[in-house]
C-alpha cells in the first residue's frame, strides 16, 4: 500500500544505498518504487522539454492522476503555452501551473528593467531566481520527492547527479533523475515509439527550451544547450533550480531586492 498522506524523510545513508541498487534500473521501476514510496507527496516538474514529457508518460501509465506541476515565469514564448493546453487534452490530465510571486517580479523590474538579464550573468540569475528558483520552492512545500528530468550527459554541471539524490536546495527531499543516465536518442526513441507528444519549438531547431527571450534555435556544431543564454560567455548554463549557483554577494543582492523578511 503506497503513503499517500504520511510524509517520508530518507537519510544520506539510506539515499547513497537506493542510488546504487536503482543506478542500473530501468526509469519505470524507478518511477513504481516512487509512486509506491511516497503516493501522492511525489510530483514531477517539468517544463515539457522531451525528457519531462518522456517522464510523464511513463509516469501516467503506472499513476495517471500523479501530481504534474509547472512554472509559468510570465516570459514563455507563445508555442509554449499551446503546447500546455495540448498536453492536457492529450492525456486528459490535470496540470497546476505556478508562478512567480507579483510582488516580487515588480520590484525586480522597477529595479533592474525588463530585460537586465542581457546586462550580466548576475542580473540573468536574479531573474531565473524571481521567476523560476523561488515559484518552484514554493510549488515543492508540502512534498517529500519529486520527478525531473535531468540527463548526466546535457551539461558539465550534471554528470555526476544520481537517479536518487537528497535535495537540500529543497528541505533535503528526494530528487529523482530516472534518466540520468539515458541519452538524448533514447529519448527520442521513446517518444517516437510511443507516441509522446512533442513540443513545436523543436521542429525549429531548439535542443533546450525555456523562456522566450532566453532561448533561442541552436547553429550547426553547437552543443544542446548552447540556445540558452547565448550571449553569456563562461557562465553556468543553469538556472538554479537544478543546482545551486547562488554565492555570498548573489544571496545579499538577492535579500536587498525582495526584503529580508522574504
Amino acid at each position: 500500500m503506497s503513503n499517500e498522506n504520511k510524509s517520508i524523510m530518507l537519510d544520506e545513508l539510506e539515499i547513497g544505498e537506493l542510488a546504487v541498487e536503482y543506478d542500473d534500473k530501468d526509469p519505470q521501476e524507478l518511477i513504481e518504487w516512487a509512486v509506491e514510496k511516497f503516493g501522492s507527496r511525489l510530483a514531477i516538474i517539468t517544463s515539457f522539454q522531451s525528457e519531462g514529457m518522456t517522464l510523464l508518460d511513463m509516469a501516467y501509465k503506472i499513476k495517471p492522476d500523479i501530481k504534474i506541476i509547472t512554472v509559468d515565469t510570465g516570459r514563455l514564448g507563445e508555442e509554449s503555452y499551446t503546447f500546455i493546453d495540448e498536453v492536457r487534452d492529450h492525456y486528459g490530465i490535470n496540470i497546476e501551473v505556478r508562478y512567480p510571486d507579483t510582488t516580487e517580479v515588480e520590484k525586480f523590474v522597477a529595479t533592474n528593467g525588463v530585460n537586465s538579464f542581457y546586462k550580466s550573468v548576475n542580473s540573468r540569475l536574479l531573474c531565473c531566481q524571481v521567476r523560476k528558483v523561488r515559484p518552484l520552492q514554493k510549488a515543492l512545500d508540502g512534498f517529500d520527492a519529486w520527478i525531473t528530468g535531468l540527463r548526466r550527459d546535457q551539461w558539465a554541471s550534471r554528470v555526476n547527479i544520481r537517479k536518487i539524490e537528497l535535495d537540500h536546495d529543497h528541505g533535503a527531499i528526494v530528487k529523482l533523475n530516472p534518466l540520468a543516465d539515458w541519452s538524448e536518442e533514447e529519448v527520442e526513441e521513446y517518444t517516437a515509439l510511443n507516441n509522446v507528444p512533442r513540443h513545436p519549438l523543436y521542429a525549429k531547431g531548439y535542443t533546450s527550451i525555456g523562456c522566450q527571450p532566453c532561448t533561442r534555435a541552436i547553429n550547426p556544431g553547437e552543443e544542446s544547450r548552447d540556445g540558452r543564454w547565448w550571449w553569456e560567455k563562461d557562465a553556468p548554463k543553469e538556472c538554479g533550480m537544478h543546482c545551486s549557483i547562488e554565492t555570498g554577494g548573489f544571496e545579499h543582492e538577492l535579500k536587498a531586492l525582495l526584503g529580508d523578511g522574504r
